[in-house]
């Protein structure tokens, strides 16, 4: 595969799942109300060409690569009912873990102190 062939291969594939329903899910439908997920999508790509050049009997060969990749975190939920619309977001783990760690660590150091 040439270079110029590559690029538009990984171009090709971002446009085709780059759509609004990659970041919001189909809608779910129940008890009077609509529930659609929304994501954070995260894409990476990357690729490289080059060639050889002409050497002095002969053509040296050509070489490519490239490659990609995609990170999915849901957020939260929008829930729409008669009523209102609203985001309801799904808390985050690293924040909570940090909280965690945090009163383990003010909990230790509160113990030394007290048997100081």
């Amino acid at each position: 595969m040439g270079s110029l062939a590559l690029l538009q291969s990984l171009r090709d594939s971002v446009l085709t799942q780059a759509s609004v329903k990659t970041i919001y899910g189909e809608p779910i439908a129940a008890q009077g109300k609509t529930i659609i997920p929304v994501a954070r999508i995260s894409y990476g790509y990357g690729a490289g060409a080059g060639t050889g050049g002409m050497g002095e009997t002969s053509a040296r060969g050509e070489g490519g690569g490239g490659g990609g990749g995609v990170h999915a975190v849901p957020v939260g939920v929008v829930e729409v009912s008669d009523q209102q619309t609203r985001f309801v977001p799904i808390s985050d783990r690293k924040k909570l873990t940090g909280a965690l760690l945090l009163g383990v660590g003010m909990g230790m150091w509160l113990n030394r102190r007290r048997r100081s």
